[in-house]
């Protein structure tokens, strides 16, 4: 056996409430992913500033290197797992195995039930790969994230998204601009059928949707988190319709959701922003793949991509039971735009808001995401508006997710009401596109610039203060807030903010 070292951050717990683990079959062939250690840190100013980088540039600087690249498949090889595929820019390998070349390479063991394999633990690597693999991600296949849910329970109104884009305040769109959403999507799927006859009876389009498949995740419609994947590609369409969306599928595990983002992030064009809207609570995921993804979000900020995060539809415990509050992730990352959730009144017709709250719909029922992280320190960019400084706080920005009052969707032919924060990342995403077409720029990691000024108990200029309500565990206040963060979009008044 080889001389072997732990991989730093790869412990991963017992599986909870697992059936009876079976051995699995020696011969069984596994594709797993490997992430490689940059060339060069990314300087602060490229993340967190308004420059950005071409994406030959970014592989070449900051991207993998070639000689560990070399490395990795001379020392994979000699052990029997063979590197069938490369990403310079994302640093990521696919590799590939039977068990027990698995085993000598990563000193893995994994068990397997009816569903899923599973490992306990931490991982290693050959010593002569210590410090160069970053993470090994694919071995144990357990779904990584929960798919949202978010019950209407009696609704009162909805909207339709061209008419929340005029609440909003979005800016109106700029002829002949080219530019690409990407859609998360980790389940579920969709049929032209019903797009088609969704954006007819809204009377906005054509659309342009197309799917890539990652891991060999696929466009799956008639399954149960269809109604995830049409909310999202419809409130984007119906807000955005002159943006092309492309769609990532890939399977509900830890390496499919990074091998999503990271295709991406990394794809020609590059697009304008990236829609999430699945996650998990912090401390169910291992840190190798908390660092993997915090790592691409930080490769779409330098690159000029806006990535925005739902912050989860189950108050701030997150659906924890151990009596403590929880935020979830990647919505924690400081790299990305984290969107709360409200209750929202509004005349349609004229776009006048009634009110507006934090959305929570009461004990034991879902309410907006939000508190604070315990494994991401505060960023500078939350210095001044208030929040803890023991991390980062979570969300930045809110939108409507009650669905009492939320979207109107198609699903399987059918109307209906559709709410939970996942319904405000694509909102977001549409808004940052319109904002990106008004600016003529790329807007990157848009934090540094929507808490400028920002001050405890104040409201930002090009927001709408949320100052009712509370999130099962954090009260709203004036100001930013662990509920729905500096608040709603005023679409025009963020324009003008941005453009000075």
């Amino acid at each position: 056996m080889p001389a072997r070292v732990p991989l730093v951050g790869s412990t991963r717990p017992a599986a909870q409430g697992a059936g009876p683990a079976g051995t699995l079959d020696p011969a069984t062939v596994i594709t797993a992913t490997v992430v490689l250690r940059r060339r060069a840190e990314l300087p602060a100013g490229l993340v967190f500033g308004p420059s950005t980088i071409g994406r030959q540039d970014f592989v070449d600087r900051y991207g993998a290197d070639p000689g560990d690249v070399q490395r990795v498949r001379t020392v994979l090889s000699g052990l029997g797992v063979e590197v069938v595929a490369e990403d310079l820019g994302s640093r990521r390998l696919t590799v590939r195995g039977d068990l027990a070349a698995l085993n000598r390479a990563f000193g893995v063991a994994l068990v397997g039930d009816t569903h899923h394999r599973r490992r306990v633990g931490a991982l290693e690597v050959p010593a002569e790969l210590d410090g160069v693999v970053q993470a090994v991600l694919g071995l144990d296949d357990r779904p990584q994230v929960r798919r949202p849910r978010a019950d209407a329970d009696a609704p009162q109104i909805s909207y339709t998204p061209p008419q929340l884009g005029k609440i909003y305040g979005f800016p109106a769109a700029v002829a002949g601009a080219d530019q690409t959403i990407a859609v998360i999507e980790l389940g579920g799927g969709y049929t032209d059928a019903d797009l088609s006859q969704y954006f007819q009876d809204i009377s906005v389009g054509p659309v342009s949707v197309r799917t890539v498949a990652v891991d060999d995740g696929v466009n799956a419609p008639n399954t149960p988190a269809d109604d995830e994947v049409l909310l999202d590609i419809e409130v984007i369409g119906g807000l955005a319709p002159e943006v092309r969306q492309v769609v990532y599928f890939a399977p509900n595990t830890d390496q499919g959701f990074v091998d999503a983002v990271g295709a991406a992030v990394h794809a020609t064009p590059t697009p304008v922003a990236v829609s999430i809207s699945w996650g998990g609570a912090e401390n169910l995921w291992t840190e190798q793949t908390r660092k993997a993804l915090d790592d691409a979000f930080a490769d779409a900020a330098a690159l000029g991509v806006t990535v925005i995060v739902s912050s989860g539809d189950w108050g701030a415990s997150d659906e924890q039971t151990d009596g403590q509050r929880h935020v979830d992730f990647p919505a924690s990352s400081p790299h990305v735009l984290s969107c709360g959730g409200t209750t929202l009144h509004a005349d349609p017709s004229t776009g006048v808001i009634d009110s507006e709250t934090v959305w929570n719909n009461g004990a034991g029922k879902n309410a907006t995401g939000g508190g604070v992280s315990v494994f991401f320190p505060r960023p500078d960019y939350q210095s001044t508006c208030g929040a803890p400084d023991s991390g980062r706080g979570v969300p930045d920005v809110a939108g409507v997710a009650d669905p009492r009052t939320g979207y109107s969707i198609l699903v399987h032919g059918k109307m209906s009401p559709a709410g939970g924060t996942s319904a405000v990342a694509p909102l977001w995403a549409a808004l940052v596109a319109r904002l990106a077409q008004q600016l003529g720029r790329p807007l990157g990691l848009l934090q540094p610039l929507l808490y400028k000024d920002s001050q405890p108990g104040r409201r930002t200029a090009g927001f709408r203060d949320v100052t009712a309500g509370d999130n099962q565990g954090y009260p709203a206040s004036p100001g930013w807030d662990p509920c729905t963060g500096l608040g709603t979009p005023d679409g025009a008044a963020l324009l003008a903010r941005l453009k000075g």
